[in-house]
């Protein structure tokens, strides 16, 4: 006879046998969820569902309303999506099938092979995945070594998997299979192909779009809205790795392995470099611009870049005036606050808009303006004795969050702005079907960056981000296909540096902590790279802004 287990979830304990899954358990307390239930936390570990009870413990139950819950649903999506390609294109006609990056709440998606991508064949996949959703088989989970892991890869023509374990230092690697196709992913999966009930696909460029639900309305998938600008840019990173032959982390890999890093850096800095100098050559060319208006999500690397565009700007005859728009925060006594109570200083109310705009036009017409400087310990706008007249030669290059909203410079002259994008948008991906987050290697950079001047820990970063993140979807992504130009701020070494910053603050969370989930994750993610130290790294460098040793003054 099995042992009975206590099984506490909220204020209710049950009694199951020993050896219930976690699913049979999730279907008693589903009732008191809003949404449905994929994921467990097991006395605060992180569990997928097949798990099952082998003594007393308190769970939570994960829906697909938090992040972890989405992402697992994501990720069988796409699971299910390699296997309905597979099966309606074949085996022997694929070359490669590459998830290659986010784009309209969905992942853009290539097929490489003896086949024409059109609708027809795009409604036979979509047509496919439904069939496989309906028939609700389970997505069963299995552990491999290593060796047998490379192996494997080798005979499905998956050779980016290959070159990825190659330099796992792990010795198993968990596979993924629905009804014999087998994929390797990271991060946790649904139980069974039946939760996946929401997504859609869309042919776009010379791929398509997998669409899928987000957390905050998971039972709908949104229309798709190409977002063309950003898209380019995503495409022409793509050409930087192709240039350098490293699309993903085993290549990067690789060289690194090789001894070819010192390369790798030079020429990723002086692509970057080429780049800022065309938008300074675009800038001086038009001739009518006085305000550059600078805008990107949380540790895009914006300030470093208003620095160097504006060394490319004076060389190009220029006389650029840097302003951030954090000087012009309110009072700290005037900050809105959020609905717990906190500042919010993502919102555009949190800028004094009338008095930046009163600054802004007096110094466009000629006239002689006090600078304000933003004191952050004392939460004040202080004046201390910066002033400033522009010629015309001049131009302000002005940087902050809110750069791309008319509503903060309303009473300037359109033609007078030029706007630009800046993010980091992650050119590597750890293998053809798993995606880096960009919002991953920012979330990264800004740990490493708050530790070092900021002496905020990396548990206090990660409990802020989705506040963080909360004002960028509002106040920054709405505004990006409005933007003159966009700026890819990412470098494909980065991560490789970050790493030996972001793992011992990751190491110093316990395993208490609400934000230990993520600090695991993290962990697991930077583990997949090999290291690189700084030496090598120019001291004008966007990285720099983060790991310290900058030229400029960020």
């Amino acid at each position: 006879m099995a042992d009975i287990c206590n099984v506490k979830v909220g204020e209710v304990t049950k009694q199951y046998e020993e050896g219930t899954s976690f699913l049979e358990i999730s279907r008693d307390f589903a009732g008191q969820y809003d949404a449905e239930i994929v994921l467990a936390k097991n006395n605060g570990k992180l569990i997928e569902l097949f798990k099952k009870v082998t003594s007393d413990c308190e769970i939570d139950f994960l829906t697909v309303k938090t992040s972890p819950g989405i992402d697992a649903y994501k990720r069988s999506a796409t699971l299910i999506m390699l296997k309905a390609v597979y099966d309606v294109v074949g085996r022997k006609n694929i070359e490669k099938i590459s998830v290659k990056y986010s784009i309209s709440k969905g992942y853009y998606c290539t097929i490489d092979g003896n086949l024409i991508l059109n609708e027809e064949l795009l409604n036979t996949i979509k047509e496919t995945m439904k069939m496989i959703v309906n028939e609700d088989v389970p997505i069963n989970k299995r552990t491999v070594g290593t060796t047998a892991a490379v192996n494997l890869f080798r005979r499905h023509k998956m050779y980016d998997k290959e070159k990825l374990f190659k330099f796992r230092r792990a010795s198993k690697v968990n596979i993924y299979s629905i009804k014999g196709f087998e994929d390797y992913f990271y991060g946790y999966m649904v139980p069974s192909t039946g939760y996946i009930r929401f997504f859609d696909l869309y042919l776009y460029d010379e791929g398509f779009v997998l669409q899928l639900p987000i957390k905050e309305n998971p039972c709908e998938v949104p229309a798709f809205k190409p977002q063309n600008k950003l898209f380019q840019v995503m495409k022409e990173s793509d050409k930087w790795g192709e240039m350098l032959n490293i699309d993903t982390v085993g290549a990067l890999n690789e060289e690194i392995a090789k001894g070819n890093i010192n390369d790798i850096i030079l020429v990723s800095e002086a692509l970057q470099e080429k780049k800022i100098s065309e938008i300074a050559t675009t800038i001086a060319n038009d001739g009518g611009k006085k305000f550059i208006m600078i805008a990107g999500p949380s540790s895009s690397g914006k300030t470093s870049f208003s620095h160097r565009l504006s060394i490319q700007l004076k060389a190009n005859g220029l006389k650029p005036h840097p302003i951030a728009i954090d000087n012009y925060f309110v009072n700290r006594s005037l900050t809105p606050r959020d609905e717990n109570g906190n500042y919010n200083f993502e919102i555009l109310e949190a800028i004094d808009v009338e008095q930046f705009n009163r600054d802004m036009t007096a110094l466009s017409a000629g006239k002689t303006v006090r600078m304000p400087t933003f004191n952050f310990i004392t939460g004040e706008r202080e004046y201390k004795g910066n002033s400033l007249t522009l010629g015309r030669d001049d131009i302000l290059v002005i940087e902050g969050i809110h750069g791309l909203n008319d509503k903060l410079s309303y009473t300037l002259p359109k033609e007078s702005k030029f706007k630009i994008y800046i993010s980091a948008l992650t050119q590597l991906n750890i293998d053809e079907h798993n995606r880096i987050s960009t919002t991953d290697g920012r979330l990264i950079r800004r740990m490493v960056r708050d530790a070092r001047t900021r002496g905020i820990s990396a548990q206090e970063t990660i409990s802020r981000w989705q506040s963080v993140r909360n004002g960028e979807e509002s106040y920054i992504f709405p505004f990006q296909e409005e933007a003159d130009i966009m700026f890819n701020s990412a470098l494909i070494y980065e991560l490789a540096v970050l790493k030996q910053f972001a793992e011992p603050l990751l190491f110093g969370i316990e395993k208490s902590c609400p934000e230990y989930i993520e600090a695991k994750r993290l962990l697991k993610f930077l583990d997949y790279f090999l290291g690189v130290n700084t030496e090598s790294i120019p001291t004008n460098s966007l990285v720099r802004e983060f790991v310290g040793g900058s030229c400029f003054n960020v």
